[in-house]
């Protein structure tokens, strides 16, 4: 029997040490690193002969000579889930879903399968709940489960000889963390096990075709949880996001070897399960009645397609000695980078001042398209002036206070104009070539000319 191999990993960025430490010298997380204990594999149990005899029963070919047709997608019943995946399944791929818990993830995939079991061999493996607790969930959704087959099962082992036998097309994993294999002797959900669970599964996807999607815990801050080497080996990586209180959640594609990175899926949450939503930018432009200052529309692009979404900015003086910047949907460190652009370029002071950003909807937001929207904003809540009701602004601002045109100008004019927005303030270099009808967009190259012209 071969002895098993020691190593220390860290579960934020996969590092590996030869000794224990308290603090990960890589990504300098604390309390990170775990033991890992490895047997061999039984790749390296045989001898040398018999493996340059496997080795020999594999073919070398060029790649031209690949036949592409051998792979067609699939719907996944979704047209929102396959905008994620980068326009339907891919056969033999192997997808990671991750979210919080009752984020709505088992059940978007157990009407995902009941809906594909109905012309393909589908299979659904849990390892955390019980056959009876999923149909009564089926029975709820009110969903087709006569020809959905399940399996309880947490052995590695175990699932893929049983998936030989029924030769799904498609299976799911509920999930990765609770999964083992029995020549690791570390505990499932370990480093150890999580690793070559995934490894072992992604290569039983790749040999025999078969699409698998594996649902993956997280941890407090919202990231996936397990070795980094988890993300790499799948093919595509998807979180589902949303908090408790709000009835909407959405897929964000971090990972995808078959389509777009930062794909954006939108669903809400209902008594009979998840329904896609079809026009995004309409729930997020819900705005109310009562038209206040500090609010504006800015159009951002996630994935493939633009959105509209209302950013709201409130400035107000601050009773304390260092006065708080909050933000919601946007990233901490640019905010303050804005207000120093602002303070220089646009000559307006907010050392005084408190100043707290919400993105209405729960999106958040990671482009640079939405530093003119921000700014704008802000300048309406400290001068306490309404801005006009169908204006939308996007543009990036540079630290010169210059505005610096975005990625698909055009697309973004088109969808405002789409939901009746009659004016635009957007970088020149995105005015379009082409009159909008019953659109005026106004192009800008300064901070100056674009608070000039609100």
């Amino acid at each position: 029997m071969a002895k098993s191999k020691v190593a220390y990993v860290c579960t934020d960025c996969g590092a590996e040490f030869m000794r224990w430490q308290g603090q990960c010298s890589e990504c300098q997380a604390w309390s990170t690193i775990s033991e890992f204990r490895t047997g061999a594999s039984p790749s390296t149990k045989k001898t040398s002969r018999q493996g340059y005899a496997g080795a020999l029963d594999t073919k070398v070919q060029t790649l031209d000579s690949v036949d592409l047709q051998e792979l067609p997608r699939f719907s996944a019943g979704f047209a929102e889930f396959d905008r994620v995946l980068g326009g339907g399944v891919v056969p033999g791929s192997a997808i990671l879903i991750g979210g919080e818990p009752g984020a709505g993830k088992s059940t978007l995939l157990l009407q995902v399968m009941c809906h594909l079991a109905q012309t393909m061999n589908a299979l659904y493996v849990t390892g955390e709940e019980s056959l009876q607790q999923i149909a009564m969930r089926a029975h709820r959704l009110a969903l087709p489960t006569d020809k959905l087959r399940m399996l309880a099962e947490t052995s590695v082992e175990s699932i893929c000889f049983k998936a030989e036998q029924e030769q799904p097309r498609i299976m799911v994993i509920d999930s990765i963390q609770v999964m083992h294999m029995s020549d690791i002797s570390s505990a499932p959900g370990s480093v150890s096990q999580v690793r070559e669970s995934a490894a072992f599964i992604t290569r039983f996807a790749k040999q025999h075709n078969v699409a698998i999607i594996m649902v993956g815990h997280v941890t407090k801050d919202g990231s996936l949880a397990g070795p980094k080497v988890l993300e790499h080996c799948i093919d595509c990586s998807v979180m589902v996001e949303g908090t408790t209180d709000s009835r909407f959640r959405t897929l964000r594609g971090n990972k995808n070897r078959f389509g777009a990175v930062n794909e954006l899926g939108v669903f809400a949450m209902t008594g009979t399960g998840l329904k896609e939503v079809k026009n995004p930018s309409a729930i997020f432009l819900n705005r109310a009645e009562q038209h206040s200052p500090g609010s504006i529309v800015m159009i951002i692009w996630e994935g493939t397609r633009p959105l509209l979404v209302e950013i709201q900015a409130l400035v107000d003086h601050s009773q304390l000695g260092n006065p708080r910047r909050v933000s919601v949907g946007l990233e901490q460190n640019r905010l303050a980078m804005l207000l120093a652009v602002l303070n220089r370029h646009g000559h307006l002071q907010m050392n005084d001042q408190d100043v707290f950003v919400n993105v209405v909807g729960g999106v958040k937001v990671s482009e640079t398209s939405a530093d003119l929207a921000l700014l704008v904003a802000l300048v309406s809540s400290f001068r306490d002036q309404l801005l006009p009701q169908d204006l939308v602004v996007f543009g990036e601002v540079g630290l010169s206070g210059e505005i610096r045109p975005v990625p698909s100008g055009q697309e973004r004019l088109a969808e405002a104009a789409k939901h009746g927005f009659t004016r635009a303030i957007v970088p020149k270099a995105n005015l379009p070539k082409s009159t909008i009808e019953n659109m005026q967009v106004i192009g800008v190259t300064k901070l100056s000319e674009a608070l000039e012209a609100i």
